[in-house]
């Protein structure tokens, strides 16, 4: 599997383990939701980045992407306790 498509599965698997709740997002609607976990514009405000930047991040195009981008987007994805997530920061920059 190569870099782009390794990012890609693992950005967006995290994306759809986060609920709106879990990340504090509020929800509209009673309706349920068309994907599990996090939309791609919630993460991209969570992260502070647009969703367009988000969108190509999670494509996996990490080229360009600053330290802090990477921070905020590990931030907004709970990455924190995720024993795979340095080694694809890592991945990233090669």
């Amino acid at each position: 599997m190569d870099t782009k498509q390794e990012i890609r599965e693992f950005v967006t698997s995290r994306r759809g383990r986060i609920t709106p709740e879990q990340a504090g997002v509020r929800t509209f609607g009673s309706g349920p939701r068309r994907v599990p976990g996090l939309r791609r514009e919630e993460v991209a405000s969570l992260a502070g980045v647009s969703i367009a930047y988000y969108t190509k991040l999670e494509r996996g195009d990490v080229s360009g992407a600053s330290d802090t981008v990477l921070e905020e987007l590990s931030r907004a994805l709970q990455l924190d306790q995720d024993p795979v997530a340095p080694r694809l920061e890592s991945r990233a920059r090669q």
